[in-house]
């Protein structure tokens, strides 16, 4: 990627995988950080072509083509503008906010998401956290994934809790929705490193930074599994990477390979409810920690949202049903 005050040249090229989906979708993938919207205007405009073409929106690729972009740069993005931005805090003292983050919020600002974010919504809560590194904020969550998060409210706070991330002593669980029956929980270990192809995915690389992941079986269903993820590193999208390098793509993870894989005879309302599911089903679902100020242990949940509890509750009712018609 090339980038300078005017211009911003990024290009990819297309999965075999993606074959017969519209440009504007791959490109939304490709190069998550702009909104949909945005990489639409370019394609209109010529600016993001397909194989050197300009090309309409809704025109299908074949897999293997190039995706390239040069367009002018958009604004900057604002970290110090506060902002409402709806988000639920579930602790709050003077130096640590634990926030439960929706689906679709922005973690910072960056290209293609300039505000709105939640460190805006941070500084609008809390304007003292604009003092601090990243308004507080000491790790992330994908814009689609849902889940509990850790924001610091004093500089020792923001001190102790990195210090603590480095050192492993926070405890991260997810839980997740994949495509196939995993058959057993495991610890994966591999390294991960930025797709030079793609440069918003990652991979599993020999000379990436060090991945592991304890994956525990929640429960099966008959052509996807409910698991538990417990990060022992934090590396970008690795839940996603891992589990998808095990031919286990999570529910709705395009971008990581996911198929809308559905069980054989499947009611159709449930094949839609499935094949729709819109995100990666990926939730962070409790945090446990050391106070970063009194060293008090602490533990914090967050219920699945509507959306995955929903796709569980479609998945075992297609269970039950089928256990009944094979009795």
């Amino acid at each position: 990627m090339e980038e300078d005050s005017a211009w911003l040249t990024l290009e990819c090229r297309i999965a075999p995988d993606e074959a017969g989906q519209r440009v504007d979708q791959v490109a939304a993938r490709a190069f998550s950080d702009y909104s949909r919207a945005l990489l639409g205007r370019w394609v209109k405009s010529g600016e993001l072509t397909l194989d050197g073409r300009q090309v309409l929106p809704k025109v299908r690729v074949k897999g293997g083509e190039r995706l390239q972009l040069r367009a002018r740069s958009p604004a900057q993005e604002n970290w110090h503008s506060a902002q409402e931005v709806p988000f639920e805090i579930i602790h709050e003292d003077d130096d640590l906010l634990v926030v439960n983050k929706p689906v679709g919020l922005v973690v910072h600002p960056g290209a293609g998401n300039l505000d709105g974010t939640l460190v805006n919504g941070l500084l609008h809560h809390r304007p003292q956290l604009a003092e601090l590194p990243r308004a507080g904020i000491v790790h992330r969550l994908d814009k689609d994934t849902s889940g509990l998060l850790l924001v610091a409210g004093s500089l020792t706070a923001h001190t102790a809790l990195v210090r603590a991330l480095q050192l492993r002593d926070i405890h991260r669980h997810y839980e997740a929705l994949v495509e196939g029956v995993l058959e057993k929980g495991q610890v994966v270990r591999a390294a991960i490193g930025r797709d030079p192809s793609q440069p918003t995915r990652q991979r599993i690389s020999a000379t990436g930074r060090d991945a592991v992941t304890h994956v525990e079986v929640l429960a099966k269903f008959r052509r996807h599994t409910h698991i538990a993820a417990q990060l022992e590193t934090g590396r970008t999208h690795q839940i996603r990477v891992h589990l998808a390098s095990l031919g286990h793509p999570l529910v709705g993870d395009g971008r990581y390979g996911a198929q809308g894989r559905i069980p054989p005879a499947m009611l159709a309302e449930r094949v839609l409810q499935v094949q729709g599911f819109g995100r990666q089903a990926l939730h962070a679902r409790r945090l446990q920690l050391a106070h970063p100020a009194t060293g008090e242990p602490l533990k914090f949940d967050s219920a699945l949202p509507n959306d995955m509890q929903g796709l569980l509750d479609t998945l075992a009712a297609d269970q039950q049903s089928q256990a009944s018609t094979d009795a």
